[in-house]
């Protein structure tokens, strides 16, 4: 539900160990997918990767969850938790087309 507040947690990411409440006072966009190495979770990383730069110039620290394999029943997600720690917005069941530059559409408004 956005506005809510979102709890501390820590999860493995593609960039080592993600703790939330290292991140605090920024906006994070944290995505997940449901299998490594499938041209969806590619495409997807790759979409985000592309517009990094975007990404932070709009504000955003970004990280990418990667459980693939390892956790089963992740549906393909995005979550946008504002400098407050509040759930800015969420996206469940994510088409891979146009996604990361939707998502960038929405973070820059933050």
């Amino acid at each position: 539900m956005p506005g809510k507040s979102v709890k501390d947690f820590s999860l493995p990411s593609t960039g080592g160990p993600f703790r939330l409440s290292a991140l605090r006072a920024s906006n994070v966009v944290l995505y997940f997918y449901p299998r490594d190495n499938t041209p969806g979770c590619t495409t997807e990383g790759m979409q985000f990767r592309d517009l990094h730069k975007k990404f932070v110039g709009a504000g955003v620290i970004k990280m990418k969850n990667m459980y693939g394999r390892k956790v089963r029943g992740i549906e393909r997600s995005t979550f946008v938790i504002d400098k407050s720690g509040a759930r800015a917005r969420e996206w469940r069941g994510v088409k891979v087309p146009g996604h990361a530059q939707e998502v960038l559409d929405f973070a820059e408004t933050l």
